[in-house]
C-alpha cells in the first residue's frame, strides 16, 4: 500500500523511464472523465424538468430536478423531502441509485440529486435513457 501512495504523491518525473507512459495514462484518464462529464451534462439538460450545470473537477453531477407540487405534497405526507421521494421512486422503478441533494445543502425550494460520472460512456447513455423514461412518467403522474 505504501508503494501505491508513494507513486500517487511522487509520480515519475521527466527523464525517468516510466514518465512518458505515466503522462499518457494520466491524460487518457482525465480526457475520459471530461468526456463523461460533458456527456452526462448534455444528456440531463436534454430532459424536460432537469437542469444540470457543467461538471468541473468532480466525479459527480448534481442535476436540479423540478418536482411537481403534487409530488412535493405527497412527499410531505410520507415524511420525506421531495428529492428523497423522487430518488426512492427512481430506485424502485429503475434500479438507478442516486443520492438526494437535500444532504448537500441545496437552496430551499430547489431539488437535486447526485449521480456519479464514472460509468463508461455507453453505460451513461443507457442509464440516462432509462432515467428519461422514468422522469417523463413521474412528471405525467404527478402533474
Amino acid at each position: 500500500m505504501q508503494v501505491v501512495i508513494d507513486i500517487v504523491v511522487n509520480p515519475p518525473v521527466s527523464g525517468e523511464p516510466s514518465h512518458d507512459t505515466y503522462m499518457e495514462e494520466k491524460k487518457k484518464i482525465f480526457d475520459s472523465l471530461e468526456q463523461r462529464a460533458k456527456l452526462i451534462t448534455m444528456l440531463f439538460n436534454s430532459i424536460e424538468g432537469i437542469s444540470c450545470r457543467p461538471i468541473t473537477g468532480a466525479l459527480y453531477a448534481l442535476p436540479r430536478v423540478f418536482i411537481p407540487e403534487r409530488a412535493v405534497d405527497e412527499a410531505a405526507k410520507c415524511g420525506m423531502s421531495p428529492d428523497a421521494f423522487y430518488c426512492f421512486q427512481l430506485l424502485e422503478d429503475t434500479g438507478i441509485c442516486v443520492v438526494p441533494g437535500s444532504g448537500f445543502g441545496q437552496r430551499p425550494g430547489t431539488y437535486h440529486f447526485r449521480i456519479t460520472i464514472l460509468p463508461q460512456l455507453d453505460v451513461i447513455e443507457e442509464l440516462v435513457a432509462r432515467f428519461r423514461v422514468f422522469h417523463m412518467k413521474f412528471l405525467k403522474h404527478w402533474k
